[in-house]
Order: C-alpha cells, then structure tokens, then sequence
C-alpha cells in the first residue's frame, strides 16, 4: 500500500548504526497521502506521495 501510484516511490530498506558501529535493519517509508486527484475528468481516489503533489504531476479534485 505504501506505493506512489504516480512515481512508484515505496519504502527503502537500509542499515541502522549505533555508535559502536553495531549495524540492525530499518526502513525508511515515504510520504504517501490518500489523495482525491482529477484523472480524465472524473475525481478519483490514489495513493501519491508528497513530492508528486508539491511538484504538480497531479491535480487534486
């Protein structure tokens, strides 16, 4: 669920290091927001992170 469906942006997996340099795993979940967008005229409901709405790829209804 947690997929833009404009740029396909998800989670991204990685390392988390403490000070000793002992190393656990972690993610990192993008901003994803339930959104109603205009999508050929008619309002529909998607799943878009934030970079997408601040940069215009999508038009919100």
């Amino acid at each position: 669920m947690a997929k833009c469906e404009i740029c396909g942006k998800g989670a991204h997996f990685g390392k988390a290091v403490s000070h000793s340099h002992r190393r656990s795993s972690r993610m990192w979940k993008s901003n994803i927001k339930k959104v109603r967008v205009k999508t050929d005229g008619n309002a529909k409901r998607m799943y878009v992170c934030t970079q997408c709405l601040k940069s215009g790829k999508v038009e919100r209804a």
